[in-house]
């Protein structure tokens, strides 16, 4: 893969010891984003420090299943994307370590303030809105409206036609579940999910399911994050989004340096030049991805959904962000929804 010469440049002003060469001259990392991106940015920072990268890709639900398995014993060194609500539980649970960086200066008040609410042990990446995917092929064959509204995914016309992931091993999902309470209050909440239940042909395992089933014509409605239904379109598939007329939430996708890691050295390495504009671009100009970066010098990628033009609610990141808030509505999902018949 050619790289560009301002990522190159970039990359060449890491430092790098002769003896950290010979010692440590790895990095292991959990990756949360879409495959094209998480194997970009490894092939980016490896050329141009020195430093070999491991990836190893899971949802931000399995990620943090793999920091708490390995708390004693850390096999990954740093983790990279993935909604945020995950990150602040692993700050919470001293899964990650505090680290300044000097980026920081150059980054959107929610990437500070993401870094901020995690002790200094998270820090946004990127952001971007959940809303709806949709077929628009299928949606002129069943000559269905595209939803508009939440309540719109309750409509007959969408029976057994709407993917979402499954909240115990996708970041996406929480989002959502987290969502609907902010909007309708707990128990409205739940009720609306039973209801919706009926309409979801499956719960997949990572966020980017759906909407990938929706590009391939496999479900007529995802329920997904915007920026990803924008780069299905891109790439050519029939795929439209649009965000919920009563609110949406949204992720501030994170990266932290796991507590322990055997290579933290080079984990910092890696998390100072993925702050940078340069390595931001890889999202877009490699991967395709239309988040919105966190770095203000980083242009904001073509056709992404622009945040400001969005009905987002004040979502409470610090809320539902903690482990016990987080497991608690997760276990109230399987019994109540999780469990249900398909």
């Amino acid at each position: 893969m050619r790289l560009p010469w301002g990522i190159l440049s970039a990359l060449m002003l890491l430092p790098l010891s002769a003896h950290e060469t010979r010692a440590q001259n790895n990095v292991n990392i959990l990756c949360s984003v879409q495959a094209e991106w998480c194997q970009a940015l490894a092939a980016a920072f490896e050329k141009g420090s020195g430093i070999r990268v491991a990836v190893s890709m899971k949802g931000s639900g399995e990620s943090l299943a793999q920091l708490r398995a390995e708390k004693d014993n850390p096999k990954t060194d740093l983790w990279f994307g993935g909604t945020g609500d995950p990150h602040l539980i692993a700050a919470e649970e001293g899964l990650s370590e505090p680290f300044d960086s000097p980026v920081l200066k150059d980054l959107h008040p929610w990437a500070v303030e993401q870094w901020r609410s995690a002790g200094q042990r998270a820090v946004g990446i990127y952001a971007g809105a959940l809303g709806f995917g949709f077929n628009k092929e299928w949606m002129a064959k069943k000559r269905v409206e595209a939803p508009k509204c939440w309540s719109d995914l309750l409509k007959a016309d969408f029976k057994g036609e709407i993917q979402m992931a499954n909240p115990n091993s996708s970041g996406t999902a929480y989002t959502m579940i987290a969502t609907i309470v902010q909007l309708n209050g707990e128990d409205a909440a739940f009720k609306y999910m039973r209801d919706l239940h009926p309409n979801i042909n499956a719960y997949t395992k990572t966020g980017t399911g759906p909407i990938k089933a929706v590009a391939r014509g496999e479900t007529g409605v995802s329920i997904s994050f915007v920026h990803d239904a924008v780069a299905e379109a891109e790439a050519g598939f029939p795929v439209a989004y649009v965000t919920p007329c009563e609110g949406t939430g949204y992720e501030i996708g994170s990266m932290s340096i796991v507590k322990g890691g055997r290579n933290g050295a080079n984990a910092r390495k890696l998390y100072e030049w993925a702050l940078t504009p340069e390595a931001q671009r890889l999202g877009f100009d490699v991967a395709r991805q239309r988040q919105m970066p966190s770095n203000t010098k980083a242009p904001l990628p073509p056709d992404a959904p622009d945040l400001s033009k969005i009905k987002l609610i004040a979502y409470d990141f610090v809320k539902y962000g903690a482990a016990a808030e987080r497991k608690r509505l997760l276990d109230l999902w399987n019994k109540e929804i999780g469990s249900l018949a398909r």
